[in-house]
């Protein structure tokens, strides 16, 4: 144990460097990180989105936040497997809370979400985002491609999230098919990892169905994703019923024939070329987990995201004292 403090969520005085709470103790932040609204000087933003409404099958993701961070606990004061490194050292990291939403009037939800996202992403962080079901991806989309343009988007998923969409549907299967339609998704930059549903149309997307990654090595597919998205903006959403329910049961809508937790870790661990805009981990629903699997999965997902940030920023700052030039907080 480092330090001699706890709470760290609460009585950190700087967004970088490890806490000390023990792992069964402690305000549970993500990581332990600094809870605050105050964007200065932020490399990077964890949010939650408490929303479940728009799922087909099973609630319960809206308390997708609060069993991810609990999760997460573990995951500090020691270097971090596999990034080899204290992720904190100069990665500035905060936990912005929760998004606040009306619970009775689900059609002002969309446009909260995407308010509040503009909102953190104009201070130049990096937005990671725990849900919640998935239709908060649409509006985080909206938000991300206002700032950048047109995404690549890198989707684990078992399901396509293709199907017909009204303009005001409130529904967790549609917002891709929606995103492509707006021109906020570039389909020929654009990947679907684990599919292991059929959907009316694809959209032109590249698609590594259930049995595609079963028989690929977690390189390979790594590759596949590097090649489709070209060096575009990548906006990376990971639903975690892209796991097969033996490695993730607490989800919504789960679907046998999945991948293991450690082979899309594995892929993950491979994407640090990737030129990643913006990260979100979805449909966690603790009510159907046991002992945590699910939340575990999850907050490695979002770990794994900040990993790649450290070493981004890290290079950057390596290449920029090469070149005489002083690294700023952005990454």
């Amino acid at each position: 144990m480092t330090g001699s403090g706890i709470d760290h969520a609460f009585t950190a005085r700087s967004n970088t460097g490890r806490a000390g709470d023990p792992t069964y103790a402690g305000a549970l932040s993500f990581m332990r990180r600094h809870y605050t609204k105050n964007l200065k000087d932020a490399d990077a933003v964890v949010w939650g989105i408490p929303f479940d409404a728009a799922v087909s099958n099973r609630p319960g993701a809206r308390f997708g936040p609060q069993a991810i961070r609990r999760a997460s606990a573990i995951m500090d004061n020691d270097p971090q497997y596999p990034f080899h490194r204290d992720l904190f050292e100069n990665l500035a990291v905060i936990d912005y809370g929760d998004c606040r939403l009306d619970y009775g009037n689900h059609q002002k939800t969309p446009a909260t979400i995407e308010r509040e996202a503009a909102k953190v992403l104009k201070s130049g962080a990096f937005l990671l985002t725990l849900g919640g079901d998935h239709y908060v991806t649409w509006p985080l989309l909206k938000a991300h491609a206002a700032v950048h343009g047109p995404l690549a988007l890198v989707q684990f998923d078992a399901h396509q999230d293709t199907w017909f969409d009204e303009d005001r549907r409130i529904d967790h299967g549609s917002f891709v098919a929606r995103a492509v339609r707006a021109g906020i998704v570039d389909p020929d930059r654009s990947i679907q990892i684990g599919i292991r549903t059929h959907a009316p149309d694809d959209f032109g997307i590249k698609m590594l169905f259930g049995h595609d990654v079963e028989e690929m090595r977690a390189s390979d597919i790594a590759y596949a994703i590097v090649e489709r998205t070209g060096g575009h903006k990548v906006y990376v959403t990971f639903d975690i019923d892209c796991l097969d329910p033996a490695f993730a049961p607490g989800t919504g809508t789960p679907v046998a024939g999945g991948p293991s937790s450690a082979k899309m870790l594995s892929v993950l661990r491979q994407l640090g070329q990737l030129d990643i805009v913006g990260a979100d981990v979805v449909e966690v629903a603790p009510a159907y987990d046991h002992a945590d699997i699910t939340a575990i999965a999850g907050s490695t997902v979002a770990q794994h995201y900040l990993g790649l940030l450290a070493e981004r920023k890290a290079r950057l700052a390596d290449m920029n004292n090469n070149n005489g030039v002083h690294q700023g907080h952005g990454i």
